[in-house]
């Protein structure tokens, strides 16, 4: 039998992206189809989703809904494959310009609890028939922003005294749990018995993250060391006692890359393109690299990138410590992306003081993303925790071996070049153990030594190119998943 999945998300690559949450939106629906399920998705009426779609037309008319009047269901589908997408339009909640959650100032929405159950709330009205045409059986919802469409399940089978649709949660990232006001709890519109422990509260506030937690039939997150690292205190994020109770429940299953969009040898986006067993694409791609951030044009400086958040998170405030043993090595660092002041500003001053060796651009762009990974012998990934991490998985398809810390989805994709695994053929990067400094600058010694070895760094290459992250296999334990709850 053919199974009918409802995603349910706040964003999908390539129509709104603000990290990797959009890269499995928009690549597990279509592994899914492939495999031959029959999968849409969900997304919030943003500018960018609205002007992004084709074949829009109208599903259902929702009136007045969380203080947003005229709130509609419209579906279209997406010009790249095809696939199928709901979105809710309501205007006073969506359409505005810029981020999807924070205004100008980088604050949060006042009004993000209404905009966030709103999606949840259609999601369940989905599984009890609001498209006549089409009715999910798994409704499949994705991070806090989706975390209330279990909830509104429930009680929806509550009302009808009959199960609905199962229920799939994925926490890409257990630190962003949705969490408001207890007051908020009335314009819900959920049971008064949800508000308790055994339920959508949190610490006396209340939780959207929670509430997926709490009353979906499944939980998966994108990694199985993150699944494991999830249920101790430190890394639980308050709910670590609720996750270990529903142990039984919870698994890994790690994210894929889609190969279509980050393959160096098809690649639009870079100027000059390689496969494993032909590299001279990606000294070009180094070459140019050095050029476009005005760094001292030396093909044998080790060049690190870094494409990401700049945040404490992603361990860059560590990263910046061991900048100088980069420097003194001969070593160079481009570092691009947005986010912590202080870390930006740290970073600047040291790109100042060493014009030569470090260049740091602070926005994001995907072309130039595409570029940096391209062009860098080694990209580091540093992350204090990090659910599954995709940087790692593109930089191992674009032979630019990661240096990672041993957490989560990093220490699940990622060999260490130690003597051993280099001898056993099995090393495709550098993994430092210990969040410190000294272990941070151990890994950094080791890419400059492997470095030195070019047969053996070659040979790292082309195995860390061989790696199969796709999401063939991902999609076949969703399906497999799906299947058991149906």
């Amino acid at each position: 039998m053919t199974i009918r999945a409802l995603h349910v998300a706040s964003e999908l690559y390539p129509l709104l992206k603000t990290g990797g949450l959009a890269d499995v939106a928009g690549a597990l629906p279509s592994a899914l189809v492939e495999r031959g399920a029959d999968v849409r998705v969900l997304l919030p009426g943003f500018p960018s989703v609205v002007a992004g779609l084709r074949d829009v037309r109208p599903v259902a008319q929702l009136g007045t809904r969380f203080g947003a009047p005229g709130v509609t269901l419209e579906q279209g589908t997406l010009p790249s494959n095809g696939l199928i997408v709901y979105t809710i339009r309501a205007a006073s909640l969506y359409d505005r310009p810029g981020n999807p959650y924070l205004n100008d100032e980088h604050v949060p929405y006042g009004d993000n609890a209404q905009r966030f159950a709103l999606l949840g709330w259609v999601a369940a009205q989905l599984a009890q028939q609001l498209d006549p045409a089409w009715s999910p059986q798994i409704v499949h919802a994705h991070d806090w922003h989706a975390g209330l469409a279990a909830a509104y399940l429930k009680a929806a089978e509550r009302q009808h005294g009959r199960a609905l649709a199962r229920s799939v949660f994925t926490v890409h990232n257990l630190a962003y749990q949705g969490v408001f006001p207890a007051h908020q709890f009335g314009q819900l519109g959920l049971p008064d018995d949800f508000f308790s422990m055994y339920g959508v509260e949190f610490y006396g506030q209340l939780s959207f993250l929670k509430a997926g937690l709490y009353y979906s039939d499944r939980i998966t997150t994108v990694s199985p060391t993150y699944a494991r690292e999830i249920q101790t205190l430190a890394q639980g994020g308050g709910l670590d006692a609720l996750l270990r109770n529903r142990s039984h429940d919870l698994s890994g299953i790690l994210n894929g890359v889609d190969y279509t969009v980050w393959n160096p040898a098809s690649d639009a986006l870079l100027e000059n393109r390689y496969t494993s067993t032909r590299l001279a694409g990606k000294l070009a791609c180094k070459e140019a690299l050095q050029k476009r951030f005005g760094l001292a044009q030396k093909s044998d400086a080790l060049l690190f990138g870094v494409v990401s958040r700049l945040t404490e998170q992603k361990g860059l405030d560590l990263l910046l410590e061991t900048v100088p043993e980069i420097v003194k090595r001969g070593g160079q660092l481009v570092v691009f992306g947005t986010g912590d002041p202080a870390l930006e500003n740290g970073l600047k001053r040291v790109a100042q003081t060493h014009p030569d060796s470090v260049a740091v651009e602070l926005g994001f762009d995907e072309k130039l993303a595409h570029t940096i990974i391209a062009g860098s012998d080694v990209v580091a990934v540093p992350s204090r925790f990090e659910p599954c991490g995709l940087t790692q998985l593109y930089a191992l398809a674009y032979g630019s071996l990661p240096l990672v810390h041993c957490v989560g989805g990093l220490a699940d994709t990622v060999v260490d070049a130690s003597l051993e695994n280099l001898a056993e053929d099995l090393a495709t990067g550098f993994v430092f153990e210990h969040f410190q400094p000294r272990g941070l600058t151990a890994a950094i010694r080791r890419a400059f030594a492997l470095y030195g070895r070019r047969t053996e760094w070659k040979a790292a290459q082309r195995r860390a190119m061989r790696q199969d992250f796709g999401w063939g296999a991902s999609a076949d334990r969703y399906l497999a998943l799906y299947r058991e709850l149906c």
